[in-house]
């Protein structure tokens, strides 16, 4: 024996799902060795389902570079900045800074299409810090995300300006020292 439900039929012109506003989230510490959490955090959001962006800001030595992301599975696109090496100091040579700025302005385009429910900007505190990205720019960018977006930034020495508007900060600590 088979039972049978009758459900209801809506008939309204609202759509029948709303977006929830996004966060901007936080991962801060003291050394630069903990990107695997945020990282495994992004390709569970991705895996089911949802769109999701990396930029690294400060990572290179790939030759990448926005116009070729890597694609893990359908739902993350991952980009590095276009860089023969790895940034840890705020010292550029002129193509690396264009490169870097390049990378900004592709992410902000980018993220302001909303096509992207969760975008992880790692380093950012760092790009900043090395006087790279503006705080200014990256707090006016926050500001007019769309707002199903969620944002997490990553890094270092993150600025107090960006701790006061973060939803969630996750501060990583050593337990004991080595």
């Amino acid at each position: 024996m088979v039972s049978q439900v009758e459900a209801p039929t809506v008939s309204s012109s609202q759509p029948l799902t709303r977006r929830i506003e996004g966060l901007v989230q936080v991962f801060t510490c003291s050394h630069r060795s903990f990107f695997t959490s945020v990282m495994a955090q992004a390709l569970r959001i991705a895996g089911q389902g949802t769109p999701v962006l990396v930029i690294q800001f400060l990572k290179g030595g790939i030759g990448q570079g926005f116009e070729h992301p890597v694609q893990l599975g359908q739902n993350l696109d991952w980009v590095r900045c276009n860089l023969p090496r790895c940034i840890d100091t705020p010292h550029l040579s002129q193509e690396e800074a264009r490169s870097l700025v390049a990378l900004w302005d592709h992410t902000q385009e980018v993220v302001m299409q909303g096509n992207y429910e969760l975008v992880v900007l790692d380093e950012l505190s760092l790009a900043i810090h090395f006087g790279l990205i503006s705080e200014t720019e990256v707090l006016a960018f926050l500001n007019k995300r769309p707002r199903h977006v969620d944002i997490i930034l990553t890094g270092p020495e993150m600025p107090q300006s960006l701790l006061d508007i973060a939803d969630q900060i996750t501060e990583l600590r050593r337990s004991h020292q080595p």
